[in-house]
C-alpha cells in the first residue's frame, strides 16, 4: 500500500505523505504551454491525452505521493443539463443562473460515467505511468459547493443567492443537494471503476453557512453522496472549509478530512478522533521565502497528529507560488520522521 494510502486509515508510515491541491496548475510552466497548446481550460479538461499530461506534470516535478486527476467540479453538471464557461479570466460562469425551485426539479443525475467518459480516459492513461507507490486521487464537488454555483452562476464572496434560496424554499433545496449527491456519487464511482485509489470531495465554500445550517442541511448530503461508495474500498476524504465546520465532520462515513488554515491541526485531530487529518499550510505562505516556508512547514509538522497525517495546503496553491517555496515546503516534509 502506498504511504498516502496508509494514512488515509491511520496507519504507521515513515514519514507524512504530501500532495498539494491544484497541484496541476498554473504556477508550473509546463502546464501552461499545455495549457497553451489546448487552447482553452475546457478543451485541456476534455482532451485525456492532455488532461493526463498535467496530473502527471507535478509528480515528476516534485516526487509527491498522489497524484490528483486533472479535471474540474462543473464538469459533471454538464449531463445534467448545465451549460458553462470558463472565460480566461475571472472563473467559471453558468450560462444562465437556476435561481428557481422549478429549475433544480429538472436537474437529474445520469447514469455513472454519462457524460464524463474523457475524465475515465485520462484516469486510464494516468495509472501506468504513475511511480510505484503514488497514488491517485479522483474527486468532485460538494452538494452545497455545487449547489451555490447553480444559484448564483458563478464564484461568489457572499454566496447570498444561495442562501436565500436555502432559506426561502428549504424542502426543495434539500431535494437538490441530495439530487446532487446521487449525481457526484455516481461520477465518482465512474473514477473508481476505473482505478482510482481515493477519492476527495471538495466543499470549497462550507464556511459561507454557520454550523447549525451546514448541520441540517449540508450533512445529510454529504452522508448520501459518501455512503454511494460503501463497499468500492476506497479511501473517501472531505476537504471543508471553516474552522466551525469541523467537529461537524467527525461522524460522515470517510476515511480523512482536509481542513483548512482556519484550524489548528492539534484541535482538528482533538475534534476528528477517528480521521485521518490533512492540511494545512496557508497558501499564501508559499510566497514567501524558502527559509519562510521551512519555518512554516516546521511549525506545521509538530503540530500534526503522529499518526494519520497528510501534509497538504489549507486550499490550492496560488498561480503565482514560486517553485522553489513548493520545494522547500515538500523538501520538509520529506524531513519529517
Amino acid at each position: 500500500m502506498s504511504r498516502f494510502l496508509a494514512a488515509c486509515r491511520r496507519e504507521p508510515v515513515d514519514r507524512p505523505p504530501v500532495w498539494i491541491m491544484r497541484q496541476a496548475g498554473r504556477y508550473l510552466p509546463e502546464y501552461r504551454e499545455v495549457r497553451a497548446r489546448a487552447g482553452s481550460f475546457l478543451a485541456l479538461c476534455r482532451t485525456p491525452p492532455l488532461a493526463a499530461e498535467v496530473t502527471l506534470q507535478p509528480i515528476r516535478r516534485f516526487g509527491f505521493d498522489a497524484a490528483i486527476i486533472f479535471s474540474d467540479i462543473l464538469l459533471p453538471l454538464a449531463p445534467m443539463g448545465v451549460e458553462f464557461q470558463f472565460p480566461d479570466e475571472g472563473g467559471p460562469r453558468l450560462g444562465r443562473p437556476l435561481a428557481r425551485p422549478q429549475d433544480w426539479e429538472r436537474l437529474a443525475a445520469p447514469a455513472d460515467g454519462g457524460g464524463t467518459a474523457f475524465v475515465a480516459e485520462a484516469i486510464a492513461r494516468v495509472l501506468p505511468q504513475l511511480p510505484q507507490g503514488v497514488a491517485l486521487i479522483g474527486f468532485c464537488g460538494a452538494p452545497w459547493t455545487l449547489a451555490s454555483y447553480l444559484l448564483e452562476g458563478r464564484g461568489s464572496s457572499d454566496h447570498g443567492a444561495a442562501r436565500a434560496a436555502l432559506v426561502a424554499h428549504p424542502e426543495e433545496f434539500r431535494r437538490l443537494l441530495a439530487t446532487l449527491a446521487d449525481a457526484m456519487a455516481a461520477y465518482l464511482r465512474q473514477q473508481v471503476a476505473m482505478g482510482v485509489h481515493a477519492v476527495q470531495v471538495f466543499d470549497s465554500w462550507a464556511l459561507a453557512l454557520p454550523a447549525e445550517t451546514y448541520a441540517d442541511f449540508v450533512i445529510p448530503a454529504l452522508e448520501r453522496l459518501l455512503h454511494g461508495l460503501d463497499g468500492t474500498g476506497v479511501a473517501r476524504i472531505v476537504y471543508a472549509s471553516g474552522a466551525h465546520i469541523v467537529p461537524l465532520l467527525a461522524d460522515l462515513p470517510c476515511e480523512a478530512v482536509s481542513v483548512d488554515w482556519r484550524i489548528g491541526l492539534a484541535a482538528a485531530a482533538e475534534a476528528l478522533p477517528d480521521k485521518a487529518v490533512q492540511g494545512n499550510l496557508d497558501p499564501t505562505t508559499l510566497l514567501a521565502s524558502p527559509e519562510v516556508v521551512r519555518t512554516a512547514t516546521h511549525e506545521m509538522l509538530q503540530a500534526a497528529p503522529a499518526r494519520g497525517f497528510i501534509a497538504n495546503l489549507g486550499h490550492g496553491i496560488l498561480p503565482t507560488t514560486p517553485l522553489e517555496a513548493v520545494s522547500a515546503f515538500v523538501d520538509t516534509v520529506r524531513g519529517a520522521p
